[in-house]
């Protein structure tokens, strides 16, 4: 198909969005080199993201763009070789096993602490925050802390399990403001370090380990934006671990992205250049994998949250660059922004949810009235 019929095919789709080709919008798509649209339909979404990391095209305003793509549904009819796939890969190898479990330390959070500190603001914690009455990310990020805190109701002298705990600032909390102790876990050796160094002095434990290698008892237990690393071969694995790390009448928080669709094919964009070996999980994928092992006590949606976390990310990386630019290239610059950016739209047009769900292993007498 010529450059011409692309092009035209191209129009039409983005048409259909209320997108226009070098229209004057902040939403409309300035092409810089015409080769985008053969790279676009014979690559989808990976042929999209690294023309955009290669400046072949651009937008005032890629969120918004974005949103308009994903809520017309327009990635439908861009359905590629890439995207089948990472789709079989993720249904069925588990490419979360044994080193492969580490290997999302190693890709996406050893990239550096200087770039982290930079964007997620005073404290480093890499997942959404809880704006219900904040109105600055600082703030929002605290009051998810809080939050968790709360619904697990910490109490002074308990032991507390953070399953891929990041830098450990959730289990910092937890020590100062209810006096708990607790182990944390991670794959990544950067995140490790960090949180050793940000909890010395505190009765925490910061451990570089695999999450199934944990076999001891706490209290209570929480898992905060690592579940999507977890992959749905492995989902029945995790409950389980949880579960046997848990006393009987203790709860567990899991805080996970999650998709309202059919279980999700991932993104081959994001699994090659941001995450890899990550799946967002369906509801009935969660549902299913705590059959028996658990209790819901209560599944809050805060979704749309996230798209204000990471439009306040993509500030803070944008105005840290000129001192970022000094380790990172050009194209990691572009790279982080589509990232950013895609991640918003995705949650700004309810394609993603955010789920903090409450478990018990036998149902909390009386039930549970969880905060919000």
């Amino acid at each position: 198909m010529s450059q011409d019929s692309l092009k035209q095919r191209a129009t039409g789709l983005l048409e259909h969005a209320g997108i226009h080709i070098d229209g004057s919008g902040p939403t409309d798509l300035r092409v810089h080199d015409e080769r985008l649209y053969s790279r676009v339909f014979a690559h989808g979404s990976l042929g999209l993201g690294e023309s955009y990391m290669d400046g072949w095209w651009d937008a005032g305003d890629v969120p918004g763009l974005f949103t308009r793509l994903l809520s017309a549904h327009i990635d439908a009819d861009l359905k590629t070789l890439d995207t089948l796939i990472a789709h079989f890969k993720a249904r069925f190898i588990n490419m979360q096993r044994g080193e492969n479990a580490f290997e999302i330390g190693r890709a996406h959070y050893d990239l550096g602490n200087d770039l982290f500190r930079a964007m997620l603001g005073r404290r480093l914690v890499y997942s959404c925050g809880y704006w219900a009455q904040a109105d600055n990310l600082d703030d929002a990020q605290v009051a998810k802390l809080d939050l968790i805190c709360r619904k697990l109701r910490l109490q002074p002298g308990q032991r507390v399990l953070d399953i891929g705990c990041g830098w450990g600032e959730a289990l910092k909390y937890a020590a100062e403001h209810y006096g708990v102790a607790g182990v944390g876990i991670t794959v990544s050796q950067e995140q490790a370090e960090f949180a050793r160094e940000l909890c010395r002095g505190l009765p925490v434990e910061i451990r570089l380990q695999d999450y199934r290698e944990v076999d001891e008892t706490f209290d209570s237990a929480f898992s905060v934006g690592m579940f999507e690393h977890v992959g749905p071969l492995n989902y029945r694995t995790y409950f389980e671990v949880a579960r046997r790390c848990l006393r009987n009448d203790g709860l567990f928080l899991l805080h996970t992205i999650g998709t309202n669709s059919t279980p999700s094919r991932p993104d081959p964009w994001i699994e090659k250049y941001i995450f890899p070996n990550s799946v967002i999980p369906a509801a009935s994928q969660v549902t299913e994998a705590l059959q028996n092992l658990f209790v819901v006590e209560d599944w809050h949606n805060f979704g749309a949250d996230y798209d204000r976390t990471l439009t306040a990310w993509r500030a803070n990386f944008d105005a840290a660059w000129p001192q970022l630019s000094a380790h990172y290239d050009d194209r990691f610059r572009r790279m982080w922004q589509f990232y950013l950016s895609v991640s918003a739209a995705v949650f700004r047009s309810r394609r993603n949810q955010l789920w903090q769900i409450a478990l018990s292993p036998h149902g909390v007498p009386g039930g549970v009235r969880v905060p919000r």
